[in-house]
């Protein structure tokens, strides 16, 4: 009986594991819950909801929402910063998918 449940060691290695309260995650990126808010309206982020509507965070999108609040804070509007971030994420995409060229 001294196993583990399954799936529980891969729940703390998942960066997309939603395991953050929206509170937590304002705290940990030393932001307003609006901002957080701001960032999902503006489409870059899409929190999962517990069952009571309780909007849950990865990992993931914190890092997204860090790398956002950079942007804002260099003086980028929310949604151009979202923008920016998408684009590098899709940037991101195909140079890590595209073939090997290192001789």
């Amino acid at each position: 009986m001294n196993r583990q449940r399954p799936g529980a060691d891969e729940k703390f290695d998942d960066p997309d594991y939603p395991a953050y309260t929206m509170g937590r995650a304002a705290e940990m990126l030393e932001v307003s819950q609006p901002f957080l808010r701001s960032l999902e309206e503006a489409g870059l982020i899409t929190p999962q909801r517990s069952a009571g509507g309780h909007r849950r965070y990865s990992r993931a999108q914190l890092r997204q929402a860090s790398r956002a609040r950079e942007l804002v804070d260099q003086g980028t509007p929310v949604a151009a910063a979202c923008r920016i971030i998408s684009l590098e994420d899709q940037l991101a995409e195909h140079t890590d998918t595209g073939s090997d060229t290192s001789g």
